[in-house]
């Protein structure tokens, strides 16, 4: 009996032990914003959108500062919004991934033009084509990370 309550104690001991979080080293530059453009807006940003009725404005929101690795996260639709992706916030920062939230024209954040001419895959591609250069983002350097769109 004795060593059945020892067992019972020590098994009870050990798993009150405290979890290790993993959290961004305190060296890193991966919270310096300091020299970004947004630094003032806590990452977000309306990037000017050129399609066939004119411009329109998007949203995008940059999470971290790691030129080395940025992901550019593409919610689906037409019609859905960059929400979904906001778990990204619990695992891209330990790993020091600069991030970017998108409301895709119509949807969210950004400007929702009423003309269903628009609503083309191909001018889609384009602006996600201009939003990467907006951003900066380069084959050096960027992970596109889709959902959905039907496919």
């Amino acid at each position: 009996m004795r060593i059945f309550t020892s067992a019972v104690f020590a098994i009870c001991f050990t798993s009150c032990a405290p979890v290790q979080v993993e959290t961004v080293d305190q060296d890193s530059t991966y919270l310096d914003y300091s020299l970004l453009a947004d630094k003032n807006s806590g990452g977000a940003r309306l990037i000017p959108i050129n399609t066939p009725l004119g411009e329109f404005n998007v949203w995008t929101k940059r999470v971290g500062n790691n030129p080395a690795t940025k992901v550019l996260l593409l919610h689906g639709g037409p019609g859905a919004t960059h929400e979904y992706f906001e778990a990204a916030d619990s695992y891209f920062p330990n790993a020091e991934v600069e991030y970017y939230y998108y409301d895709q024209l119509g949807s969210g954040n950004s400007d929702n033009p009423e003309d269903p001419s628009l609503w083309e895959t191909e001018r889609f591609v384009e602006e996600v084509e201009q939003v990467r250069i907006a951003l900066g983002l380069d084959a050096t350097n960027f992970i596109l990370l889709g959902h959905s769109w039907g496919g």
